[in-house]
């Protein structure tokens, strides 16, 4: 559904409740809409509309509806059901979708729905609960088909044909030993132009791609992007025994979360914030970065006020003190944003830090010199003033090059100490430039006017 029909959808919504038109919005709401587009309308509605959309969805399609809304949504609705609600639309769910649900519920909820799983579906969940959701064993999914190496091919096709259907994004089989230990995979490609009197150890593949249970979620994105995997098989670190698996489906959904959670670090917000979230909750959530913000924003102007003297004696500078502060705060940006992206796509390291840190700091220069020209002579212009025109030219030079070295190392050492820089690093870079700029303007000014 694009982002027009999804409109007018909501507009239908809105306008069928405001007049109490129900019976159309159910309809829509339990057949007509896919269930993918009647989870994005809930999404896209405020508290109140949703809640009331949320009780014209019908039992038996609740949990195909959750399966496709945002973990923070989903989760506020499933902590309002009942356990016996819970369990009737937990038969919906994938094993690994499940499990990350499970993992925001309370611990008796959680224990009474695994409870009332059959012994192996309740393995499944229990052991995708046992790992982190930002790992490979969190991603993956314990839907799999095996096969041992001895069977003859003619044998896989018929137990192929006893199953009613294949787990989605089925692209090969994997072939294990007694033990589970993972032996090779066999496309399917592969069985269906093969010989069926041949054995899966004649015809497998035994040079595969495959992901450790501990390996994180944003290294498993990056291994399906390089190798073009369609699925992979993950295993046990330790034993070598095969856990599941993770579809290119599981790593669309990492690609936008990590995408999700940069744009949104930036403004110091949640990954999971919700657009229509609650007014006391999206006020919590951003109170911490506004403070943290007001402390740099102090530091900033403390050092304007050691330089009040020299304010009041050229007007000038007050006026002119922005534009020093706002070309180091755009150029470190941009600085920052490369570096931050480089260091997600594990880019870079200790061996080419040097490198770039000078590169950057060459741009700073050529940049500077040329910027510091430009504004130096609409200075002069401006004030009819070359003495003032030469300390801005020279405080922008100055600038552009902190704000290079400090976009350039600042996202490196943060992630060294373990603080996520999308999150902390423009709030820091934008004090070091605003500093450095009030700090080198005013104090030339103060050098050679004063």
């Amino acid at each position: 559904m694009s982002e027009k029909t999804t409109l007018n959808h909501l507009k239908t919504i809105t306008e069928s409740l405001e007049s109490g038109a129900t019976m159309q919005i159910r309809y829509l709401l339990n057949g007509a809409l896919p269930v993918q587009d009647v989870a994005r309308l809930l999404e896209s509605s405020p508290p109140k509309e949703r809640k009331l959309l949320w009780e014209l969805i019908e039992a038996k399609n609740e949990g195909e509806v959750l399966q496709y809304l945002s973990e923070d949504i989903g989760v506020q609705f499933m902590k309002n059901m009942d356990t016996e609600r819970l369990i009737a639309v937990s038969e919906h769910f994938e094993s690994d979708d499940l499990a990350d649900l499970l993992q925001h519920l309370p611990e008796k909820v959680v224990t009474e729905v695994l409870s009332s799983m059959t012994s192996q579906d309740r393995a499944r969940v229990e052991a995708l609960l046992s790992y982190s959701e930002d790992s490979a064993g969190g991603l993956m999914n314990t839907d799999t088909i095996t096969i041992r190496p001895n069977l003859t091919l003619d044998i896989v096709f018929r137990y192929l044909r006893r199953h009613s259907s294949l787990p989605d994004m089925t692209d090969n089989l994997l072939v294990v030993s007694r033990s589970n230990r993972l032996l090779g995979t066999l496309p399917l490609t592969k069985l269906l132009v093969s010989d069926v009197r041949a054995t899966v150890r004649d015809v497998m593949e035994t040079e595969y791609t495959v992901i450790k249970a501990e390996t994180p979620a944003s290294e498993v994105a990056q291994l399906f992007e390089k190798m073009d995997l369609v699925s992979a098989p993950v295993i046990d670190g330790t034993t070598k025994k095969l856990l599941g698996r993770i579809t290119i489906d599981d790593v669309v959904d990492v690609i936008r979360d990590e995408a999700e959670h940069s744009m949104l670090s930036m403004a110091g917000l949640d990954d999971d914030e919700d657009t229509f979230a609650p007014i006391m909750k999206t006020t919590k959530r951003r109170a911490v970065w506004l403070g943290i913000n007001l402390i740099t924003a102090f530091i900033a102007s403390y050092v304007i006020g050691l330089f009040q003297n020299t304010l009041d004696q050229v007007v000038a500078l007050a006026i002119l003190m922005p534009i020093v502060a706002s070309m180091g705060g755009i150029a470190g940006s941009q600085v920052l944003t490369l570096v931050i992206r480089g260091i997600a796509l594990n880019q870079i390291g200790s061996t080419n830090t040097r490198w770039l840190l000078n590169r950057e700091l060459i741009v700073g220069l050529i940049n500077g010199l040329l910027w510091a020209t430009v504004i130096a002579a609409l200075t002069a212009l401006w004030f009819d003033n070359i003495k003032i025109a030469y300390i801005i030219a020279g405080a922008t030079i100055i600038n552009l090059l902190f704000a290079a070295a400090t976009g350039t190392l600042l996202p490196i050492l943060l992630k060294k100490i373990g603080i996520d820089p999308a999150l902390a690093g423009s709030v820091i870079l934008t004090t070091v430039t605003d500093v450095v700029g009030f700090l080198s303007f005013l104090g030339l000014a103060t050098i050679f006017l004063i």
